[in-house]
């Protein structure tokens, strides 16, 4: 009897032993990836889909701005804002009405460098009513001024000037405008 649950035991060994063997070799080919979690710098603070946000200065409503996505990466070298699908701000008078604009279809703002560039179909709006069209706008709030490299049409209220290049204040008042073209109206006397 002694021998017989021997072999018994020996047997049941044997098997739990070729079960453990296979289920061990087939669960080494099965074993799931972990793909690694992209870096912090990478992974932006704050992700926003659909945005349409007020800023007040002492109280008063100055500023709207709208986007259908913005991300924050506060921990990437330089940390930066990037609006993927566009932007659209506007800046108010007291009585709320817009009295300048601003338009992408891109924007990227540098905040070490305070430097916002905008591509595609880029349009402004300045205080005077004129119309600045360009497909790359940028606007340098440290140095407080606005430039482009690219063609760029300004439609005044009785006269559009192109050019390839200009530069101006923030404000868009007082610009020059390189390899300048344009259509003048003249009187006639």
């Amino acid at each position: 009897m002694a021998a017989g649950t021997t072999y018994r035991t020996l047997g049941i060994t044997a098997v739990l032993a070729v079960v453990l063997a296979v289920s061990v070799s087939c669960n080494h080919h099965d074993k799931p990836t972990i793909e690694a979690f992209p870096s912090r710098a990478k992974t932006p603070l704050l992700l926003t889909d659909t945005v349409t946000t007020l800023i007040s200065d002492s109280g008063i409503t100055r500023y709207r701005i709208n986007t259908p996505r913005w991300e924050i990466f506060d921990k990437d070298t330089p940390p930066h804002w990037l609006f993927p699908d566009g932007v659209y701000l506007e800046r108010f008078n007291s009585d709320l009405e817009t009295e300048a604009s601003l338009q992408s279809d891109y924007a990227y703002y540098d905040e070490d460098a305070q430097l916002w560039e905008l591509d595609g179909n880029v349009k402004a709006l300045n205080l005077e009513g004129e119309v600045f069209e360009t497909q790359q706008l940028f606007w340098s709030q440290k140095g407080e001024r606005v430039y482009s490299d690219s063609l760029i049409r300004i439609t005044r209220e009785t006269s559009i000037i192109t050019g390839l290049g200009f530069e101006s204040n923030q404000e868009m008042s007082k610009y020059t405008i390189r390899q300048p073209q344009g259509i003048f109206p003249i009187k006639e006397e």
